[in-house]
């Protein structure tokens, strides 16, 4: 078998074991390589169409990033934009209205910049990225277009990109938590930039 071959795994049921008003908590039963039956335990969202995160540059070379206060980890978390296409919009559409909702800033440009699971043991989600160029603060009209979530208590963070290692070493020790994508995502929007390291 080479190693694009088809194993003969295989979902054969998914049950709905809780269900609530933005998640849902699935039984997977499938089956393995030796064709015997197996479950998994996963979560996925309730009418949700993706998920998008936004990785915010400006024309000056600074990026944005959102802290705001997550209670599943009990703490702050230091993240990119982000948010669920939960509406009849495309997800570049969902990747400007939440950037304008979060940041209170809107792009010149959003440029696909990476697409696949977050968490593939436990969640159905699949992510996709945008890189924002050019970012600068959103028109009034715009920001009464996409008004911030209620429940949401952001704080913007404007950071040179050449020194995001150190910028966000400072907000660890504080105690805040940082989102492992960031660190990845930051490269490839360097990449895609034409911005060196160092």
């Amino acid at each position: 078998m080479g190693l694009w071959d088809d194993p003969g795994m295989h979902i054969i049921n998914k049950r709905i074991v809780w269900e609530g008003s933005f998640l849902r908590a699935l039984n997977i039963t499938y089956t393995d390589k030796a064709g015997s039956l197996r479950t998994w335990e996963a979560v996925e969202r309730v009418n949700c169409r993706g998920i998008v995160c936004i990785v915010p540059v400006t024309a000056e070379g600074y990026i944005l990033f959102v802290r705001q206060f997550r209670p599943v980890m009990d703490g702050f978390v230091v993240e990119f934009p982000a948010g669920l296409n939960d509406r009849n919009e495309s997800l570049q559409e969902a990747a400007r209205r939440e950037l304008v909702e979060e940041t209170g800033c809107n792009a010149e440009e959003f440029i696909l910049l990476a697409e696949g699971p977050i968490s593939s043991g436990l969640s159905t989600e699949v992510l996709t990225v945008f890189l924002a160029k050019n970012v600068t603060p959103a028109t009034d009209l715009l920001k009464q277009l996409y008004l911030p979530d209620e429940s949401e208590d952001i704080e913007v963070i404007r950071m040179p990109l050449s020194a995001i290692d150190e910028s966000l070493a400072a907000f660890r020790e504080r105690g805040d938590f940082i989102d492992l994508k960031i660190y990845g995502l930051a490269e490839l929007a360097k990449k895609k930039l034409g911005i060196a390291n160092g």
